[in-house]
């Protein structure tokens, strides 16, 4: 079944949440804190691991390095384009008005951990990879894999930001969903080089992401998201990056 994957996805951060919000009430605030650190350390490891199997290669017998220029330039350009649409201030006000029809308006952390988990859980190499490979062959494994480590991510994130994390199953859905039809309608006109371009751009991301859950929010992430689209589009000019 096409799209089961971003279903079981959505499905297991609802749960995590859910168990999240319950099991977060028995820690202390420096316990959370402690906990939305360790969150951001596994994050920053998990990217970096990404990133760098996009970049490094081995010729040989030496490890060498590449496609330096496609992270700046897709970096670059994708953050301009960003913060000229204000996708982040997008984000926040979808998640001051989830807020608000949820009955949360009482929680002054909602839209921060709406906004973080989110993009901790929507934009990583296995969410883009895994959807595509569902829309072009309906094998969900990457996404049914991504779904027991968001379950984990969330349940620690809603114990120590609150039950917003939840409410990041949203834009998964919507996201992968899109990916998933979008790559099921186009399938003969992928390549690997635009989902190994894609995975690697991602990867950055997210690690932008684990910078802010460790020391604060810093980057402007979700502005940073048309470097993907960059990203796709480079895979298909004539120049080796």
């Amino acid at each position: 079944m096409i799209g089961l994957g971003t279903i079981i996805n959505s499905a297991a951060i609802v749960a995590g949440g859910l168990i999240g919000h319950f099991t977060g009430k028995l820690f202390r605030q420096e316990q959370q804190d402690a906990l939305k650190k360790v969150c951001g350390i596994s994050v920053l490891f998990i990217s970096i691991a990404g990133a760098m199997q996009g970049m490094l290669n081995i010729d040989g017998g030496k490890i060498l390095s590449g496609k330096s220029m496609l992270v700046v330039l897709c970096l670059a350009l994708g953050t301009i384009t960003g913060e000229l649409i204000g996708i982040e201030s997008g984000f926040e006000k979808f998640g001051e008005w989830l807020k608000i029809k949820s009955g949360n308006s009482g929680d002054k952390q909602f839209v921060n951990a709406f906004v973080t988990a989110s993009l901790t859980v929507c934009i990583g190499a296995m969410a883009i990879v895994g959807a595509m490979q569902d829309g072009i062959s309906g094998d969900y494994s990457i996404l049914a894999v991504k779904s027991v480590l968001d379950f984990i991510i969330i349940v620690v994130m809603t114990s120590s930001f609150g039950k917003g994390c939840a409410f990041s199953a949203i834009p998964v859905f919507l996201f992968e969903g899109v990916i998933t039809l979008f790559a099921r309608m186009i399938s003969p006109m992928i390549t690997e080089t635009a989902i190994a371009y894609l995975s690697l751009i991602g990867s950055v991301l997210i690690f932008c992401v684990g910078l802010n859950l460790v020391w604060g929010k810093k980057v402007r992430v979700a502005n940073m998201l048309p470097a993907l689209v960059f990203a796709v589009v480079a895979a298909y000019l004539p120049w080796n990056f």
